[in-house]
C-alpha cells in the first residue's frame, strides 16, 4: 500500500515537472518577444542578449504603428476573422444538430462523407479556389477572402459531438410543451451549448486571424491586406526591423490572447464534456 502510495507521489510529481517544462518553453518566445519590442535598435545586437532592456521604448508600439498602414490592416483583418467567426458557428451548429439530433436516411454515410474532407490537405485546395474566385471576380476582394470559409467540417464534428451529449429526453419534454425545432434550438440548445460555442468561436477566429498563405494569395493591394502579411513590411533589402516587428507582434496578438482569457473557462468545459457520448 505505501508503495503504490509513493509511486503515486512520484508519479504526479513527474508529470508536474513535465508540464511546468512544457509550459516554460512555450513562454520562453513570447517573453522575449517582449524584450525585443521594447529594445533599443541598437541594444538588440548585444551578444550576450539581456533578457531586460536597459533603456524601454515604448515608443517603438507608435512607429510600428506609423511604419505601415497598421490602421487599415487592423480593420481588415477584424472584418474577415470576425465574419467568417460568426458563420462557422451559425453554419457548424445547424449541421451539428442536425448530424446529432434529426433521423434521416444516409445520416451517417453523409457525416462521414463530410469529415473525410478533413484529410484534404489546405494546400491542395488552394489553387482550385483561387481559379473560382479569379472567376467569380473576387480576387483582391473581402469575398474572396471571406467567402470559401463560410463552413468548416471540423467545427461541424465538434459541435455534433458535444451535441450528441445532451439528452434527448430534453428535447421530447420541449416537444410536448409545444416547443418546434427552431425555438428548441435557440432557446434551449444553444444556451446549454455556450462552451462549445464559444471554443468553436475561439477556433475559428485565432485560425482566421493569424491566416497568412491564403490573404497573401487572393490580395495584391495594400488597402486589402492582413496584418499577418502587415508584419513582412518590417523586412527591408537591409535587413528586418525587428524591435518594430515584434512590437507590431504584440499588437497583433494582443485581440487573441484578451479572447482566450475571456473564453478560457468555456473552452475548458467544453474539451471536457465533448466526445462523453458518440
Amino acid at each position: 500500500m505505501m508503495g503504490m502510495e509513493v509511486r503515486g507521489k512520484v508519479a504526479n510529481l513527474l508529470t508536474h515537472l513535465i508540464l511546468v517544462t512544457a509550459g516554460f518553453v512555450m513562454v520562453v518566445p513570447f517573453v522575449w518577444m517582449v524584450s525585443t519590442a521594447l529594445k533599443g535598435n541598437s541594444e538588440i545586437y548585444i551578444y550576450p542578449p539581456t533578457w531586460v532592456p536597459a533603456e524601454i521604448h515604448l515608443d517603438n508600439f507608435a512607429r510600428a504603428w506609423r511604419y505601415a498602414p497598421f490602421g487599415r490592416f487592423y480593420v481588415n483583418s477584424v472584418f474577415v476573422a470576425v465574419t467568417i467567426t460568426l458563420s462557422q458557428v451559425v453554419t457548424s451548429a445547424l449541421a451539428g444538430y442536425v448530424f446529432a439530433r434529426v433521423r434521416f436516411p444516409g445520416r451517417d454515410m453523409i457525416f462521414y462523407m463530410y469529415v473525410a474532407t478533413l484529410i484534404v490537405p489546405t494546400q491542395v485546395t488552394m489553387l482550385p479556389l483561387f481559379l473560382m474566385m479569379n472567376e467569380l471576380k473576387w480576387i483582391n476582394t473581402y469575398k474572396g477572402l471571406i467567402m470559401p470559409f463560410l463552413a468548416n467540417a471540423f467545427m461541424v464534428f465538434f459541435l455534433r459531438q458535444f451535441f450528441s451529449t445532451i439528452p434527448m429526453e430534453l428535447e421530447d419534454a420541449a416537444k410536448i410543451d409545444g416547443c418546434g425545432r427552431t425555438r428548441f434550438i435557440i432557446q434551449v440548445l444553444l444556451p446549454l451549448s455556450r462552451p462549445a460555442l464559444a471554443s468553436t468561436g475561439l477556433f475559428t477566429f485565432l485560425g482566421h486571424w493569424n491566416s497568412y498563405i491564403w490573404p497573401l494569395i487572393i490580395t495584391n493591394s495594400t488597402r486589402m491586406r492582413t496584418l499577418p502579411i502587415g508584419l513582412r513590411y518590417f523586412v527591408e533589402e537591409s535587413g528586418a526591423q525587428h524591435n518594430y516587428m515584434m512590437a507590431a507582434a504584440l499588437i497583433t496578438v494582443a485581440p487573441v490572447v484578451l479572447l482566450f482569457f475571456l473564453a478560457q473557462r468555456q473552452f475548458i468545459e467544453s474539451i471536457a464534456r465533448t466526445g462523453v457520448k458518440s
